[in-house]
């Protein structure tokens, strides 16, 4: 089968999964439909919002189908019109097997971690918040349980101690692009050796819910401090001041000391504010308090008239 004869159809919504879907139309490949969440109210407009996947498709005239229930019977023999022969699956939502067993050729998906490790919904955002120093993106072919088909390609990466959700998912969503198009390439050629992946999950990558977000400072400072790493810029960890003041927590960088008082919160007024944790403090560089942007917490200070209702000033 030529490149062009090869039917694929795309399935993804946010920001991520558009990259690969860019690279494949580069490429040549013949994408006869995209498949992504249906459009949303957004904002204080509530003004209907596309999704980034939705928005590249149009942009190249390629078919865009947006299912409320992938079950639905009427969805199904829309989807087995389109005669895929290959099914991606890069950030969309979980499949009934129905739908990722129709084509010939299977369907594989993109995952941003290096299976069987975080397995799950938010995995670059674990894999920070547990101090990782390797990740990496993982296709493999669908099964009925999440995560867990067998092992087409891996690819992997240097974390830094400067990194944090944000700069990975930017680098895993480059190298998940181009790894796509490897995977339909080597699936063209009949060239794939699949790896099975063991049962064991010891590092999973559960959804990030508010709760999660929220910073403990009875906890190793190191472990503080990359919860908020793992968490920046997005959805971003958070603490309550002495005032009640609930204010987001983007970049901090550490001091490690034995003098610390767990959850103090102490500050010169004018250029920090730290936070005593077990083994250390926190110091906080970058915040945002309700309803003011994200900024450099000199000029968060500069911006309050009673410092002292919020933090200890020393």
């Amino acid at each position: 089968m030529e490149k062009s004869d090869l039917r694929i159809v795309y399935m993804g919504t946010p920001d991520f999964a558009v990259e690969p879907l860019k690279r494949l139309v580069e490429h040549g490949f013949n994408i006869v439909a995209v498949v992504t969440m249906p459009d949303k109210p957004a904002g204080r407009g509530h003004k209907i919002q596309f999704s980034p996947v939705k928005k590249y498709a149009l942009e190249q005239n390629l078919p865009v189908l947006q299912p409320e229930k992938l079950k639905d019977e009427a969805w199904l023999e829309t989807l087995r019109s389109y005669r895929a022969d290959l099914q991606i699956v890069v950030a969309f939502r979980m499949l009934p097997e129905v739908v990722w067993n129709m084509p010939a050729m299977g369907t594989f998906n993109l995952h941003a971690s290096l299976l069987p490790e975080y397995r799950g919904a938010a995995p670059i955002n674990w894999a920070v918040i547990n101090g990782e120093k390797r990740t990496g993106v993982t296709t493999f072919f669908l099964q009925h349980e999440i995560d867990t088909g067998d092992i087409i390609m891996q690819k992997a990466i240097d974390l830094s101690d400067d990194d944090n959700a944000g700069t990975v998912h930017d680098r895993l969503m480059e190298l998940g692009g181009c790894m796509v198009v490897e995977t339909v390439e080597k699936i063209l050629a009949n060239d794939v050796k699949l790896s099975r992946q063991p049962e064991a999950v010891l590092k999973p990558a559960p959804k990030i819910f508010k709760e999660t977000c929220e910073l403990h400072f009875d906890r190793e400072v190191e472990s503080v401090h990359n919860l908020v790493r793992g968490l920046s810029p997005y959805p971003g960890a958070w603490l309550t001041c002495g005032n009640g003041e609930v204010v987001k927590v983007f970049k901090t960088h550490i001091e490690r000391s034995g003098d610390t008082v767990e959850g103090k919160m102490e500050s010169d007024g004018k250029k920090f504010v730290r936070v005593g944790c077990n083994g250390g403090w926190l110091y906080l560089d970058e915040v945002q308090m309700a309803g003011k942007r994200r900024m450099p917490i000199d000029e968060m200070l500069r911006g309050i008239h009673d410092i002292g209702s919020l933090f200890v000033l020393v």
